[in-house]
């Protein structure tokens, strides 16, 4: 048991990083959740149209469970894996703003991203 655990502690920390993305990624994945929570805009999941207060609460839970699995390295990996399409029916996750017509998250979430990075370049 001992020889065990005596091998299993170098792992330790590369497991504690996992969940823990580097300052850039958090610091655009959390302007992404500001921006959506604060749009107005409606989110689609599933064939059901959600506010974005209940639409940051759900892709923050799969952000989170996508994270300690150590699938999110960058901005573009939570959209990509989160924020684009359901992980239970595949179907695409759709965004609708003031009377616009609807448009696929990912490419609204990308959208927003790059305009993140140019206004801080």
């Amino acid at each position: 048991m001992k020889t065990l655990l005596a091998s299993l502690l170098p792992l330790l920390p590369a497991v504690a990083l996992a969940a823990t993305p580097a300052p850039q990624t958090s610091g655009e994945v959390d302007h992404l959740f500001s921006y959506l929570k604060s749009s107005g805009c409606e989110f689609n999941r599933n064939g059901s149209w959600y506010g974005a207060d209940e639409a940051v609460n759900h892709l923050h839970k799969k952000y989170e469970y996508l994270l300690d699995k150590g699938y999110i390295g960058t901005a573009e990996d939570f959209v990509k894996r989160a924020a684009t399409a359901s992980s239970i029916s595949g179907k695409p996750y759709q965004v609708r703003c003031k009377g616009a017509a609807p448009m696929p998250s990912g490419d609204w979430f990308r959208a927003e991203l790059a305009k993140y990075r140019a206004a801080r370049h």
